[in-house]
Order: structure tokens, then C-alpha cells, then sequence
């Protein structure tokens, strides 16, 4: 199979510009754009498609005039409606600049709502990894209103509050633990009581001798 073309030797170049909407400012996002589209190209000509500032750029050799119409047609088509492409875990953290640690406590706290999920198959593997994905529209929401700022500033509230209940925890079973120390048990406080605890008609018992 002849080497893909380069925009520098490649006699048929196409463009398609990414808008922000579609890539929601993500370098990231674009190139899972370029992925997706890539996967939607007949195998010989996947290479031939390039992401190259903030475009999708098609380059092919003179004599595949057929085989660029054909692939030029694929991406017009995927493009359509690429702004709806549901974003996938490593796009949003990139797009929101969260951790990982951060989206999954905010996808199970229901902060950050699920899309659905997707299967793929890794290369090279039978295994399948099942992820969750995220609406484009919901997650320029959350980055136009700053709702990180707002959940990172909930964690912290939640998690001084938590430590201020396990502080006054502690502290409580410190003092219960002390006073128990320094209440005597009422047989050291008073002897006499030991006395008190026989049985009625004790003193006669031990006078008739029926021990000995």
C-alpha cells in the first residue's frame, strides 16, 4: 500500500474547521474528533486525515481522486452533527481540567450527569472496557458557569466538617476514657460496702460453724 500523502507533496487537500462548540476548547477533544472520524474511513485512507490547526485536513495523491471524493464525503457527513459527539472521560477532564479522582466522585454523587455509557475493545486485546460519557452541551454548561469551583469548594466544606465531627469524636472518647480512670469502682470507694453485699442471716451462718 503506497505511504499516505503529506500536505507538502499531496495534490488533493481538503479542510474542515473544528468550531469551539465542537471542540469545546479542547486539543484533547480534537484529536477524539479526529479519532472518531478516522474509524468511519475505509482503513487505506485513515492516515490520510490530519488534525492540524484546529482542522481536519484531507490530503491524498493526484491519481486517488475516487478514493478522496469518497473519503471527503465520509467526513462532510461526520461532521454534520460532530457538535452532539458525547464526550468521553479523558475529553471532560481535559475540557473541565478535573482529575480523575475528582469526575468519578462527582459521577457517583450525581454532580456530573452520565450520558450513558460506551463498550469499545482494546487494541490488540479481547477484553472490553465499558466507560461512562458525558453530553457536550451539559459540559460547556458546567465549564461556562464555573460549577468546578463551586464542587471543589463543597469538597472542601464537606471534608473540614467531617474532620471537625471526627476531632470532637475523638475528643469525647478521650474525656470518657479519663473520667472512667478516675471514678473508683464502689468496693474501693467504701470497704464497708462488702459487708453490706452478704446475704441475711450471714452472721448467724459463720456463728452455728456450719463452714467448719
Amino acid at each position: 500500500m503506497a505511504k499516505p500523502k503529506t500536505t507538502d507533496d499531496a495534490e488533493l487537500i481538503k479542510e474542515w474547521p473544528l468550531s469551539t462548540a465542537a471542540t469545546l476548547g479542547s486539543s484533547v477533544r480534537a484529536k477524539g474528533i479526529l479519532l472518531e472520524i478516522r474509524a468511519r474511513l475505509p482503513l487505506a485512507v485513515r492516515k490520510s486525515l490530519e488534525i492540524e490547526a484546529g482542522a481536519l485536513t484531507l490530503a491524498m495523491a493526484e491519481t486517488a481522486k475516487s478514493a478522496f471524493r469518497a473519503a471527503s464525503s465520509v467526513v462532510s457527513n461526520a461532521l454534520e452533527d460532530i457538535e452532539s459527539l458525547p464526550v468521553i472521560p479523558r475529553e471532560i477532564q481535559d475540557i473541565l481540567t478535573i482529575s480523575t479522582t475528582e469526575r468519578h466522585r462527582w459521577l457517583s454523587d450525581g454532580r456530573l450527569p452520565s450520558a450513558g455509557t460506551r463498550t469499545v475493545k482494546l487494541r490488540g486485546r479481547a477484553r472490553k472496557i465499558t466507560f461512562h460519557v458525558f453530553d457536550p452541551r451539559v459540559v460547556e454548561d458546567i465549564l461556562d458557569r464555573d460549577m468546578v469551583t463551586v464542587w471543589r469548594e463543597e469538597d472542601a466544606e464537606a471534608t473540614a466538617e467531617k474532620r471537625r465531627r471526627a476531632a470532637l469524636k475523638a475528643k469525647l472518647t478521650r474525656s470518657l476514657k479519663t473520667k472512667a480512670a478516675k471514678t473508683p469502682s464502689k468496693l474501693d470507694a467504701d470497704p464497708d460496702d462488702a459487708s453490706r453485699s452478704k446475704p441475711l442471716g450471714w452472721e448467724e451462718f459463720c456463728r452455728d460453724g456450719l463452714l467448719r
